[in-house]
């Protein structure tokens, strides 16, 4: 189900964060609501240096 985000890995930033935000308490709830896997999203965040932070809920 990953079709459902977008391929661009910047775009992608911008949707999980805000549906973190908005959404969900924690990246694994977004990933089990979702069907997505969560080392897809961390490893495309990552090609742009970007790292979950579980404290505040959101990529930076």
């Amino acid at each position: 189900m990953f079709e459902q985000l977008p391929k661009d890995a910047v775009m992608l930033l911008g949707v999980v964060n805000t549906k973190l935000r908005d959404y969900y308490p924690t990246l694994d709830a977004l990933c089990e609501d979702m069907q997505v896997d969560r080392k897809t999203i961390v490893s495309r965040l990552a090609d742009i240096d970007y790292e979950y932070n579980e404290k505040k809920n959101q990529f930076e």
